[in-house]
């Protein structure tokens, strides 16, 4: 059987880290605070005290953390990370969303210790994660990628995208475009009810109109709603904007730009609240 070890269990690894164990695979967890992984432990999944002990002797090793720094301590730490704890021939799962940069110094250290690399975030949020709907985006060697593909389908569809990093690059640009529709659908229906309108009925009509994707909607009726429980929070989404940035140098992305305005501006003002607070700056 192969041996799992999945290192980060917040609202989106949780989620996750069930979905692999209920597909049937041996799962050691491990998160900073212990106390996340009661459900898995019950369920049947073993706690690891550190990442380096839930990696040893683990065919396959996932982490879902926040950011660069989060994910060069849980791998790359000389003491605790994952890496001084895998074998050889197993591989190293990186699902966090990240920049290619640090994804391309992960791979660097990780090959430096015999082991396969690839990068595999995810699209979707916690519904699609309960319903083991995330879209996984994969960057790395074929055949590292076809060793973890089973694990990975149990949290969703999963796609091998090209080179290492490329998963990386292509869930920023995910995000960036999830970011600028919210914002653009946040001054819109401001603007509709500044004219008027019965935003809510307006809001139906829109939604059966082709300028409206499926997020674009939910994100709407959220802030409709009034809704800004957390799910994907102001301050996540700032950061793959500052990640993105870092990363577009050599483009021009005036857009997502303006966007990346908006959401640092809401990181400071209401980081742990939902994307979809951004609606306050309009009315």
């Amino acid at each position: 059987m192969t041996k799992v070890a999945f290192l980060g269990l917040g609202a989106m690894g949780s989620r996750m880290a069930k979905n692999i164990l209920e597909a049937g695979f041996e799962l050691t967890v491990w998160n900073r605070t212990a106390s996340a992984a009661d459900a898995l432990v019950k369920a049947g999944a073993q706690l690891a005290d550190s990442p380096k002990s839930a990696a040893l002797g683990a065919d396959i090793v996932i982490a879902m953390v926040t950011d660069d720094a989060v994910s060069a301590d849980v791998w790359a730490n000389e003491t605790h990370g994952a890496l001084t704890g895998m074998k050889s021939d197993a591989v190293a799962v990186e699902m966090s969303t990240l920049t290619p940069a640090w994804v391309a110094e992960l791979k660097t250290r990780a090959a430096a210790r015999g082991v396969a690399l690839v990068d595999a975030p995810v699209s979707g949020s916690l519904p699609q994660a309960d319903g083991k709907q995330l879209v996984v985006m994969a960057g790395g060697d074929a055949e590292a990628f076809e060793k973890v593909k089973p694990v990975l389908s149990a949290t969703g569809p999963t796609h091998h995208i090209g080179a290492s990093g490329q998963g990386a690059a292509l869930k920023l640009a995910v995000n960036a475009l999830m970011g600028i529709q919210i914002t653009a659908w946040a001054e819109m229906l401001s603007y509709l009810g500044k004219q008027g309108l019965e935003v809510t009925k307006t809001l139906d009509l829109l939604a059966t109109m082709p300028v409206c994707s499926p997020v674009a909607a939910g994100m709407s009726r959220l802030m409709v709603a009034q809704d800004f429980a957390p799910r994907f929070t102001n301050a996540l989404l700032a950061k793959d904007f500052r990640y993105l940035q870092e990363t577009a140098r050599d483009s021009e992305t005036p857009i997502a730009d303006a966007a990346a305005s908006i959401f640092e501006r809401a990181a400071e003002e209401m980081g742990k609240e939902n994307v979809t607070a951004v609606i306050r700056f309009y009315e």
